[in-house]
């Protein structure tokens, strides 16, 4: 066994302690929520903290595992009565390690044209496993190359694939769709294509349909095009990209080709390069009862806009059919006026239901996991 292997475990039981907090420095008091509604720092000792995913979890205790979007690093925060008793690192050396989804006891965990897989994890968090490879089909292109990953009630693991560029028309069955595999990586298929990039996705509770946030282009201004939150109602939809944005637009270049009216349009239009990534149904019973069913996206917020949006969490309100009908802000206060400034301290990006009914929200720019009560 090499050095490096060797003390891989007394470098990760101690990194809950080497890593200074500066929870006491995030200004939660600017963070404005409805009326009963508490926020507080769960961890902020987890760098460039992305998806998120529960592991085992019973009696209150268990553990989320978190990927990030640099230093190819994957991290396990141990949890006790929804509280962060340490953080370690299981993972490293990989790229961009974004995704994460958890089935029977496994961590998967996507890293660009790979899905890698660490095997009974919950009780190795002090020696990791090396990661196995379940595939490694997919492109190797690092724009749009990160992965949001999940299991559907279907059993399949669910991987996305983004399109390699800002615009382009690219093969439709290797890019630019959401496609699904096996656990033992032997099978693939697309189920939904026109999907520019979708960092998050979920399953209605009840019929158990896919919905997905959708990034909308860059370079047509300040207002176009809108993110979008999808519903997949069928296999093989085709929701626009390249040739139509936010189901109205027609692409510059490419919407010559096909009319807008040939693709599945948004239920949701999410406002121009608010940068809807990770989003859930709330599944718990602790929020008022108005909540519940709600969609939570959080929004990572703008890059290249002359006045920046996004910068929070929004909540989407379904009506007794199952359809959007409401859509609002949830959090906000990440984006702050100072002196006639823009400033920006967080940058949400995923959004996941713990066990009591609070919600968690992980913040990239912070190095923080949130966590959402209602008080009330």
């Amino acid at each position: 066994m090499s050095l490096t292997r060797r003390l891989l475990p007394l470098a990760t039981a101690l990194l809950g302690t080497l890593l200074p907090s500066h929870a006491a420095d995030l200004p939660l008091d600017k963070l404005r929520l409805p009326k009963g509604f508490q926020i507080e720092v769960l961890t902020d000792q987890v760098p460039n903290a992305r998806a998120m995913t529960l592991g085992r979890y019973a009696e209150g205790k268990g553990v989320l595992y978190v990927g990030s979007n640099s230093a190819g690093k994957v991290y396990a925060v141990e949890l006790a009565e929804a509280k962060a008793k340490q953080v370690r690192t299981i993972a490293s050396g990989l790229t961009m390690p974004v995704g994460v989804a958890y089935k029977d006891g496994n961590l998967y965990v996507s890293a660009v044209s790979k899905i890698v897989r660490l095997d009974g994890i919950d009780d190795k968090l002090a020696n990791p496993p090396l990661p196995v490879v379940v595939a490694d089909r997919f492109p190797t292109e690092t724009h749009h190359g990160w992965k949001f990953i999940a299991f559907g009630p279907d059993g399949w693991l669910y991987v996305p694939v983004g399109a390699p560029c800002n615009i382009c028309k690219p093969d439709e069955a290797q890019y630019a769709n959401i496609q699904r595999i096996k656990p033992d990586g032997s099978a693939v298929e697309v189920v939904a294509r026109g999907v520019r990039n979708t960092v998050g996705f979920d399953w209605q509770p009840g019929d158990g349909s896919l919905w997905f946030t959708d990034n909308g282009r860059d370079m047509l201004g300040d207002d176009l095009p809108s993110d979008e939150l999808n519903h997949l109602t069928k296999p093989g939809q085709h929701f626009g990209y390249p040739y139509c944005h936010q189901g109205d637009s027609p692409d510059p270049e490419f919407g010559g080709q096909r009319r807008c009216s040939e693709f599945t349009a948004p239920v949701v239009k999410l406002g121009a390069h608010v940068a809807s990534l990770g989003m859930r149904f709330y599944t718990g019973q602790q929020f008022p009862s108005a909540y519940r069913g709600n969609i939570f996206i959080a929004e990572h917020g703008s890059w290249n806009r002359s006045k920046k949006s996004g910068y929070r969490v929004v909540r989407v309100t379904l009506d007794n059919k199952g359809r959007a009908s409401q859509h609002e802000v949830f959090i906000e206060g990440w984006l702050q006026q100072e002196d006639g400034k823009e400033k920006v301290w967080g940058r949400p990006v995923d959004v996941l239901n713990l066990p009591d009914g609070s919600l968690l929200i992980s913040d990239d720019l912070a190095g923080a996991i949130y966590r959402v009560r209602y008080a009330g």
